[in-house]
């Protein structure tokens, strides 16, 4: 059953999806008086030029007191709150069917998980031969990973170049390595 997984080229429309999100979102927030750090497109879908599972990644980055808060505002919205699912400082919600093909998190301001978003991003976005390369390692994994999780675990190494190209220090990759998220067989999202 290999090669599940969809990745598709670069589409201008992710960065419209994600403006929509951005906007819900922050009406939302901002009318239930939840301050709000920064809506932050991350993920590879926020990367012009790379090609990606077409699936808007989303951070709502938040002061750490405003996290319960910004939780019962996208739970109020139709989301199923998650947990942290492993990942330290970012909490997971499972999207109401009308916002299928997206992935929304809360993520406290100043936190590695929100740096390891940013980095990623960022450095994807500057440097064009390593956006070529993890696009292409992306492709392959794609083509003969089972499940999401066979996924990831290909990318992997490639990650950690893209962490070190961003700058994270060895204790900060370390960090995320030893993050113990859950299988997606074991956890659905």
């Amino acid at each position: 059953m290999s090669g599940v997984i969809s990745v598709a080229e670069s589409d201008p429309g992710w960065a419209r999806r994600f403006e929509g999100l951005r906007q819900e979102y922050a009406a939302a927030m901002e009318a239930a008086g939840v301050p709000v750090v920064a809506l932050e497109h991350v993920g590879s879908t926020a990367v012009p030029g790379l090609a990606a599972k077409p699936i808007i990644d989303c951070d709502i980055v938040v002061a750490e007191p405003d996290v319960i808060a910004a939780s019962e505002t996208l739970v109020a919205l139709g989301f199923t709150a998650l947990g942290q699912l492993g990942i330290p400082s970012r909490w997971a919600f499972k999207e109401p069917e009308r916002l299928a093909g997206t992935n929304t998190y809360v993520v406290i301001e100043g936190s590695l998980s929100l740096r390891n978003h940013l980095a990623v991003r960022n450095i994807l976005r500057a440097d064009s031969e390593l956006r070529e390369e993890y696009g292409g390692v992306k492709r392959r994994v794609a083509a003969v990973a089972d499940n999401i999780d066979e996924y990831g675990q290909g990318k992997s190494a490639m990650i950690q170049r893209i962490l070190t190209a961003a700058g994270l220090t060895n204790e900060e990759m370390a960090s995320i390595e030893a993050n113990q998220v859950p299988s997606h067989e074991d956890h659905p999202r």
